[in-house]
């Protein structure tokens, strides 16, 4: 746990206000659900709850599976970072945070694919090493949880109508997933 110098005190409902600064940084919005742990030392912890983050093992064999279809880069992510990757060593993009292109992208609601000559959009918010050809949000009771994608390198970016159609039919099967 890393001390950040910021006290605050509990009100009488029992509430707790989280710095902007804080929430920018960790990238809370208003309505974001929080898991609350307790260590054994008497700490509490707020840590951003994914529903998504339950299926990271289920996601991850998603992922092997439309990478062996495709041959592309397969990634599932939940709004904020990569959970499952496939097509390519795991430390590269598991468990980083997504771009800001592609969480407008997933707040778009529509399924994405590039264009030649279009300016490509970054998977990961540090890298441009990889950026997005096909990608399709995963949508739960209308809320956006995720998105499915296949990316690649940006000057060999390629997708096209079986990607798509892949993307958007996993994506589609992981929120009713949710539902249930």
């Amino acid at each position: 746990m890393k001390a950040t110098g910021i006290v605050r005190r509990i009100d009488d409902l029992g509430r707790v206000v989280i710095p902007k600064e804080i929430r920018r940084t960790m990238r809370i919005r208003e309505g974001d659900p929080l898991e609350i742990y307790t260590d054994k030392d008497g700490g509490v912890i707020f840590k951003k709850y994914s529903l998504m983050g339950g299926l990271v093992d289920f996601a991850g064999q998603l992922c092997e599976t439309l990478n062996r279809t495709t041959g592309q880069v397969t990634v599932i992510t939940d709004r904020d970072s990569c959970i499952a990757v496939a097509g390519v060593p795991r430390r590269e993009l598991a468990d980083k945070s997504v771009s800001p292109q592609m969480e407008r992208l997933m707040e778009g609601r529509q399924v994405y694919q590039y264009k030649p000559g279009e300016e490509p959009i970054p998977l990961c918010a540090d890298s441009d090493k990889y950026a997005l050809s096909t990608a399709a949000p995963i949508l739960s009771e209308g809320d956006v949880l995720g998105c499915v994608l296949f990316a690649g390198a940006a000057e060999k970016l390629t997708g096209g109508e079986v990607e798509y159609k892949l993307a958007q039919s996993i994506a589609g099967f992981l929120g009713r997933h949710m539902e249930s």
